[in-house]
């Protein structure tokens, strides 16, 4: 088999030069800027000695921009199972949190990264794109239901800006890429057995054929996760099958795959918090299974109690997602220094959010009323007090992605397109919950008493890309570049709101298209070996985050009050775009300090300015209607952000590692706005949910056959509200992992038998994981940080 390579430096270091090492994490600066090594079919004696204490980093290509990458035995450390996105909050820079110590819940998931969220960020997997996260998906769906965690090679975090090629209309803030692992070389089977706390069972297993053919090879592997909310009896988790197919030969590497996954989430409800407020509670359960207590929780009206305001309790709510992703990528090796890919992909989504709830609460007796004027709406919507919400989502996208790289001298150019087509859809309906039949968080409604609204929004997204990789002396490369980013997007709504049935809205939501074109995204930088120990990076490049096409909610131009409204955004609002300015230097050195034996680590300093920042102004000013209401959608000004990393390794000996990432991030906006009624002061406040102060270690030791990790995670002071009048505590959290093998069980068919301890949140500390920001000030919505759990996972190979 021929592997390409270019005539770069090639750097392969125990403890690399250009990475943050540790026997806990491994953080490698390595994301390519333009060559890609066409890879070989993974060697299984590689992959099982990747577990040990400082593994061999190969660096074949060098940024100039800040990308740092985990591996996938690095990620299953922290937390078999974990959400490959989740595993990325022991980064500098990044915030991450959700109401579960997997990261599984997309209801109550917040992502911050240099104070842009988790929708203004970038997501591919194995190079396909993923959308922009939203949790009523519209074009993509998250990576851990693209992929099993455990079939995770690494991942990619470029926190300043991406590459150019990354396949995204949402990387305002840089882009997260994740790998799935290649098959193994040799024929292995591995299983692996999660326990732990709240009756959690998670089963993975996979077999690897090993190398038939000429340079065949292929695994399917399997997953099952099920698990008790920790806060209220809800089962949690699902199930997910990978397939993967590599064919490597001289001529060119071909890979397919195939991902199914089924998965139903219990969401919990948000705690609502109010200027003054001093009793509102820590978690919002659900009331489900318990119907008898549900039936008694109403008035014979079905209204909540009057001394729960806007905390009441509903019976329960869900998210059920079936996803199908797909690819096809043949790497054709047109010579000795030119690569030609192209992969094709396909991804279906049948997915459905569900809440059921009071029917007196919340505006619903109002809604309901232009559906059924006069009638006993009890009675109507079963005679239990509750009625059923689903938003109902589809999703079809299918897509191309093609790239050319190839040398001239000391040039190497990068080429390369990607087109998207993209169909999805979303229904809002309303059903009744029958008293003498309660319905199940576990099974999709049907039979509708309220259609109240359905959209179909066609788009097609085209992005271009050219870049120039110039190595002006053996010591630094100059790279530019520009990308054009060209969406086409068509909203319909084949069923259209009674009028008053949308809060804020008139008779019809908006239809129609809108087209936006960026033809020059610019990017520059410089990469300087300074010596054989520091390296100078230095990037500036211009992003945009194209308009979100989805219909009836969110920040979406196809969620607006009117026609008229639609067409005023149309003609006059702009795309939001950042220019980011980061530099940084990368060093390592052998030191003689007695038990202090090196040190490596990165530095970034950056500025951002964000520009033409769309907020969506909530038609309701505390966030706990469900009716779902047409804000308003403007350009209100511009943000500016500057920040500095620090992340470094101290390596004593080959057995304790202490790694640490210090980051400060300042984030303020430029402008005041307007509400439509009056001007809210937000210029010189800075950015809500994201925190100025991060810090974040990773303390390993190794014994023999035996290595633990203690992870701390300290989070600062965030603001609620865009004026800032309100603000959530600081906290600071530990986990730690133990990992052993079990040496009396190793024989000639079970290998590598391993047990592994893992507790979250190990300090039992209590707060805010997640702030929900949707107000200009007076109120705000938090999730609770989920309490102290145990796992315990058992693994072999056969």
């Amino acid at each position: 088999m021929r592997s390409v390579h270019f005539k770069k430096k090639t750097f392969t270091h125990s403890a690399p030069a250009l990475a943050i090492a540790s026997t806990a994490c491994m953080f490698v600066f390595v994301q390519p800027v333009f060559a890609q090594t066409v890879a070989a079919i993974s060697d299984s004696s590689k992959n099982e000695k990747a577990d040990g204490a400082i593994a061999t980093v190969e660096i074949s290509s060098q940024t100039t921009r800040s990308a740092v990458s985990l591996r996938g035995s690095e990620i299953q450390k922290i937390l078999p199972g974990i959400n490959p996105v989740k595993s990325l909050q022991t980064l500098p820079g990044v915030t991450f949190a959700t109401a579960d110590p997997w990261g599984n819940n997309e209801q109550n998931l917040s992502l911050f990264v240099h104070g842009f969220n988790g929708q203004q960020l970038g997501y591919t997997m194995d190079g396909v794109p993923l959308g922009d996260q939203q949790y009523g998906n519209y074009n993509g769906l998250s990576p851990q239901r693209a992929v099993i965690s455990e079939n995770v090679r690494n991942v990619i975090l470029s926190s300043g800006a991406g590459n150019l090629a990354t396949p995204s209309t949402s990387n305002l803030g840089g882009t997260i890429e994740v790998f799935s692992s290649d098959p193994l070389a040799k024929q292995k089977t591995t299983l692996e057995q999660t326990l732990g706390s709240y009756r959690t069972s998670r089963t993975y297993t996979r077999f690897d054929t090993g190398t038939f053919g000429e340079g065949n090879a292929a695994y399917i592997s399997i997953m099952r996760q099920d698990a008790r909310a920790w806060d209220f009896d809800g089962k949690q988790g699902g199930k997910q099958l990978n397939a993967k197919f590599v064919s490597a030969k001289p001529s060119g590497k071909l890979t397919l795959y195939f991902n199914y996954n089924d998965k139903i989430e219990p969401n919990e409800d948000s705690t609502v918090h109010v200027t003054g407020e001093t009793s509102a509670p820590y978690t919002r359960p659900f009331l489900y299974p318990n119907f008898p207590a549900a039936l008694t929780y109403l008035s014979p009206t079905g209204a909540t109690p009057a001394a729960d305001g806007s905390n009441y309790h509903n019976y329960y709510s869900d998210a059920q997602r079936k996803d199908i992703l797909t690819y096809a990528k043949y790497d054709l090796n047109l010579n000795e220094s030119t690569v030609w890919s192209n992969q094709v992909y396909f991804h279906r989504d049948d997915g459905v959010g569900v809440v059921a709830g009071p029917i007196g609460a919340a505006g619903l007796p109002a809604l309901f009323s232009i559906y059924f004027p006069n009638q006993d709406l009890k009675k109507v919507f079963g005679n239990s007090g509750y009625a059923t919400r689903t938003t109902e989502y589809d999703i079809h996208r299918s897509g191309l992605i093609s790239n050319l790289r190839t040398e001239f001298g000391n040039h190497q150019i990068e080429f390369g397109g990607w087109w998207e087509h993209n169909e999805s859809s979303a229904y809002r309906r309303w059903y009744p919950l029958d008293v003498n039949n309660p319905s199940s968080p576990y099974d999709r409604p049907s039979n509708p008493l309220i259609t109240q609204y359905g959209s179909e929004i066609r788009n097609n997204v085209i992005q271009l890309h050219l870049q120039d990789e110039w190595r002006v002396r053996p010591d630094m490369v100059l790279q530019a570049g520009f990308k054009s980013s060209l969406q086409y997007a068509k909203g319909d709504f084949p069923v259209q709101p009674k009028a008053g049935a949308i809060s804020g809205g008139s008779l019809a939501l908006p239809v129609g298209e809108i087209d936006t074109k960026k033809w020059f995204l610019p990017q520059v930088g410089m990469l300087w070996d300074l010596s054989t120990r520091d390296q100078l990076f230095i990037n500036i490049q211009k992003n945009m985050r194209q308009f979100v096409t989805y219909g009836g909610g969110g920040a979406s131009p196809w969620s607006l009050a009117s026609q008229s409204a639609f067409d005023l955004f149309k003609n006059t609002a702009q795309p939001e775009t950042s220019l980011t300015y980061e530099a940084g230097l990368r060093s390592k050195r052998n030191l003689d300090l007695g038990p202090l034996n090196k040190i490596d680590g990165q530095v970034t300093v950056y500025h951002v300015d964000f520009s033409n920042r769309l907020l969506q102004i909530s038609p309701t000013p505390v966030i706990s209607s469900i009716i779902g209401g047409n804000p308003i959608l403007a350009n209100v000004g511009s943000v500016t952000t500057d920040g500095i990393d620090l992340a470094g390794t101290l390596h004593f000996g080959r057995n304790f590692s202490f790694y640490n990432a210090l980051s400060y991030n300042r984030s303020v906006y430029a402008d005041d706005y307007s509400n439509g009624k009056t001007l809210v002061p937000t210029s010189g406040k800075k950015v809500p949910g994201s925190p100025e102060w991060m810090n974040k270690f990773v303390a390993s030791a190794t014994f023999g056959e035996i290595d633990a990790q203690l992870i701390g995670d300290y989070v600062g002071k965030r603001y609620a509200t865009y004026t800032n009048d309100l603000a959530v505590n600081s906290y600071f959290m530990l986990n730690l992992g133990v990992n052993a093998k079990i040496p009396m069980v190793q024989n000639n068919f079970i290998k590598n038998a391993r047990v592994r301890l893992n507790i979250t949140n190990l300090n039992q500390v209590k707060g805010d994981s997640v702030v929900v920001v949707g107000a200009a000030n007076g109120t705000y919505n938090t999730f609770p940080i989920a309490p102290r759990q145990y796992f315990v996972t058992f693994g072999a190979d056969f």
